[in-house]
């Protein structure tokens, strides 16, 4: 096949995979009642009415001129809707609802920025321009896939009248979870992707190269509510040694600090999920902040696994070989893990042990990003995207962690061993726990 009869085909498939992106996102805004559409949920984030018109903003910037040869139909859209990352500075946004157009506004623009580049795609007959665009593509599907996921966590902190349920996640029954260590011998773990003929990856995924790392020990699970009720109980936000940063402060009630998807009421533990607050399930993964894991691990005597060490326990086999998922070459489905948005909230840690690694390590993709002890930095070869200059390298702080894996809302192609996500440590609302390793 001609390579540019290929490529057309590639954008094709690319193109039908954003239109079931925008209905997984479509649907997503449906969960908020449309009278707090103007609710900013998190303190650091906007208002959901920009969320709305970001997503087909950022389409129309990146691909309007560099892939689609589109004029402008409405630029001043183009610029207030065109950034949605949390404010790199520390500060916190001021404006107003009444500071937003209408909501009918916001619609119209999104509904003519798909036509129009639906229309343009359907044009297309090659990629002849300075980028290639199943490279732009990618980046538009990911980063609405990417939206889908945050805006989750965005709504969970909506109180629960303000949302519309659609539909509930089935109980899993498992046997009771028994914690232990697996040991992982010493070798090499692959990270990051080659810069050709390796698929798609973002600017932070570049170069490839290998780490030896050393024998450890690490979690076969993911740490469980369970496992950190015995920190809450043990005054371990209490005990100043635990916590690196002493400035921290975090979610309390009746006098008793905890997590902040926990709440406490007569005396027993709830959990807040996406539309109700449930009995504390012990054996779900714990979601906190890095510096909450970095506390539980200090006070456990261990401590986070480096994204190393982590590559290393998830894809390494006995024979010294690596995986393209811990159990395997198989496409990711729901056998494997609690991933690419078959529930809104976790399951049991031991609910997969067909996604398990080669050497033992349970629940690694799905269910729950897991905190490293590695702040997010570039590999050697790093280049920024040059049409998107700051979506790795503006974090390159040293404040902000690597995280691997994946929640329940994360998509399945972001399951991909290079992939890298990255909050900073004092986060509280990401799906993200950990495991706890040993040396």
């Amino acid at each position: 096949m001609p390579v540019a009869q290929r490529e057309l085909e590639v954008c094709q498939t690319l193109a039908d995979r954003i239109t079931q992106a925008r209905t997984e996102t479509d649907a997503l805004f449906s969960v908020v009642r449309s009278d707090h559409l103007y609710a900013r949920p998190i303190a650091e984030r906007h208002r959901i009415i920009f969320y709305i018109g970001h997503l087909e903003a950022f389409d129309w910037n990146l691909l309007s001129e560099r892939a689609l040869s589109l004029k402008p139909f409405h630029p001043d859209f183009d610029r207030l809707f065109a950034f949605g990352i949390d404010p790199v500075d520390g500060g916190l946004p001021s404006d107003q609802p009444n500071d937003w157009p209408r909501l009918p506004e916001v619609r119209e623009y999104v509904e003519r920025t798909r036509r129009e580049i639906d229309a343009a795609l359907e044009r297309a007959t090659s990629g002849d321009g300075e980028f290639s665009q199943a490279q732009l593509l990618n980046v538009a599907l990911e980063h609405r896939l990417m939206h889908a996921e945050t805006l989750a966590y965005m709504f969970h902190q909506l109180p629960l009248d303000r949302k519309t349920r659609t539909g509930s996640d089935p109980q899993i029954p498992t046997p009771p979870v028994r914690p232990r260590m697996i040991k992982i011998p010493a070798g090499p773990a692959t990270l990051g992707i080659r810069r050709s003929g390796a698929g798609f990856g973002w600017d932070n995924e570049y170069e490839e190269h290998v780490v030896d790392v050393p024998a450890f020990e690490i979690d076969q699970y993911p740490v469980t509510n369970e496992q950190f009720l015995a920190f809450v109980n043990d005054s371990g936000y209490g005990q100043r040694s635990y916590w690196a940063d002493a400035d921290w402060s975090w979610s309390s009630e009746n006098g008793v600090s905890h997590p902040g998807f926990w709440r406490r009421q007569g005396g027993q533990w709830y959990l807040r999920t996406m539309f109700d607050e449930i009995p504390l399930p012990g054996s779900w993964p714990v979601y906190v902040s890095h510096a909450e894991a970095s506390a539980f691990a200090r006070w456990s005597g261990k401590a986070l696994p480096t994204e190393a060490q982590w590559h290393r326990a998830a894809y390494a086999a006995a024979d010294g070989s690596e995986g393209a998922y811990p159990w395997g070459k198989a496409t990711p489905d729901s056998h494997h893990g609690n991933f690419d948005f078959q529930r809104w909230d976790p399951t049991p840690v031991n609910a997969h042990p067909e996604g398990d690694s080669p050497l033992g390590v349970s629940d690694l993709l799905g269910n729950a990003w897991e905190w490293t002890a590695s702040t997010f930095g570039p590999f050697g070869g790093f280049e920024p995207f040059p049409f998107y200059l700051g979506y790795s390298a503006n974090f390159f702080d040293q404040r902000h962690f690597v995280m691997k894996g994946g929640s329940p809302r994360t998509a399945a192609c972001m399951l991909r061993r290079s992939f890298r996500n990255w909050f900073q440590a004092h986060y509280p609302h990401v799906y993200a726990g950990f495991r706890c390793v040993t040396t």
